[in-house]
Formats: C-alpha cells, sequence, structure tokens
C-alpha cells in the first residue's frame, strides 16, 4: 500500500463551508464618521461608486457585524461613528430617510450629539437590534429638523403631527 501523497497547500487551507457565504474578515473597507468611503486609505471618487455602496450597507445580527452587500459580494465595514446617515427628515411625520433607502419614523428620545462634532445621532433599526443602530444626521436633514424645534414650557420640544416631543439636552 502506498503511503498517502502529501496534501497540496490549497486542499489544507479551510474554504468556505458548504452552500454558505465565506466567512467575514475586515477587508480595508472603511465607512468613515461624515459619510465618505475609503479602501485601504483610498477614498471613494467616483459618486455613484458611493451611492451604491450607502445602498448596500447591512447589519447582521447574528455575527454583530456591518457589511456591504452588492450582489453576492458582501464584505465586512470598518464604522468610524455610524453605519448609517439621515439623508432627510420630514418634520410634519416625524419620518427619516435614510442612506441605505429605507424610511423610519424618528424615536425622538434617542436624538444626541456627536462626541466628535456634535453632529446630530439618533437611534434606528430597533428591529434588528435592541438598543438600535446609530445614524448620524447629514446637514440638511440636521437643518430640517431643528428648525422644526419649538420652545415648550419645559424646553425645546420636536412637535411630530399632533404630539410634542421633549427633546434632551443638545
Amino acid at each position: 500500500m502506498a503511503p498517502p501523497s502529501p496534501r497540496s497547500s490549497r486542499e489544507a487551507e479551510p474554504g468556505p463551508p458548504r452552500g454558505g457565504p465565506p466567512p467575514l474578515r475586515p477587508f480595508g473597507l472603511v465607512l468613515h464618521h461624515d459619510g465618505s468611503w475609503s479602501h485601504e486609505g483610498v477614498p471613494f471618487r467616483n459618486p455613484r461608486l458611493r451611492a451604491a455602496f450607502d445602498r448596500a450597507v447591512r447589519y447582521l445580527p447574528d455575527e454583530g457585524k456591518t457589511v456591504v452587500q452588492l450582489g453576492r459580494f458582501r464584505g465586512e465595514v470598518e464604522v468610524e461613528e455610524a453605519a448609517f446617515f439621515v439623508r432627510e427628515y420630514d418634520a410634519e411625520s416625524g419620518r427619516l430617510r435614510l442612506s441605505d433607502g429605507s424610511e423610519e419614523p424618528l424615536a425622538p428620545d434617542t436624538l444626541h450629539l456627536s462626541p466628535r462634532d456634535g453632529a446630530l445621532l439618533c437611534r434606528v433599526k430597533r428591529d434588528l437590534c435592541s438598543d438600535g443602530l446609530l445614524a448620524r444626521f447629514l446637514h440638511g436633514a440636521q437643518a430640517d429638523l431643528l428648525h422644526a424645534v419649538e420652545e415648550g414650557d419645559r424646553g425645546p420640544e420636536l412637535p411630530i403631527g399632533p404630539r410634542r416631543h421633549p427633546l434632551p439636552p443638545l
């Protein structure tokens, strides 16, 4: 009986589980606090590419990771501050339009300021994570929200429909 032949280095490496996606690992993709993207330190310059990546951000609750998923490709993202960005705030309905194209109502009690630069942050996507995920207001959306704030008997309030929501200290 012949001795077993040595395995090639290709055979010795563990591969992806059969039928499943490969394991997630960081690969140099960064979503910066200002909403810009870079890969291995090189910023994305093409606006269509940036927009595609914005729409492709997903949070995987089972893994506790943020990824970009474009077709069958998915890669782990290093998030500097927030994985989602508030592109629009509708003062009448209190709804947010997020960078991934989704919409949801604002939870006013989650509003707070970024320790980086004072931009507004809130929590979104509570269906994926009980505490929610951070979303950062872009300039226009933040201006729309702040323009809607009114002074109430006990401090600043945000009217949404018939209700007035007291705001945390900002």
